[in-house]
């Protein structure tokens, strides 16, 4: 069996790891402007729509976290 040499740098290892760092980088990115956009007062509407998904998949995704930062969350009544 010949020796495992590892891809140029450039190679397909290299264009794989990119893909995890810019998942990773845009997964932060929503997380803060998220944060920032309830901090404003936007509801969780109004971040989906932003974000081309439904409400329930934002609140289910970010509740939890912003919930435990402390962040003052509009009421729908109030």
């Amino acid at each position: 069996m010949p020796p495992i040499t590892p891809d140029p740098i450039g190679g397909v290892a290299d264009g794989l790891a990119s893909v995890v760092a810019l998942r990773e980088l845009a997964d932060r990115l929503e997380d803060a402007e998220v944060e920032r956009a309830l901090r404003e007062g936007w509801t969780w509407i109004q971040v989906a729509e932003a974000l081309g998904v439904t409400r329930q998949a934002v609140h289910k995704k970010h509740l939890r976290r912003i919930a435990d930062a402390g962040i003052e969350l509009r009421r729908r009544n109030g």
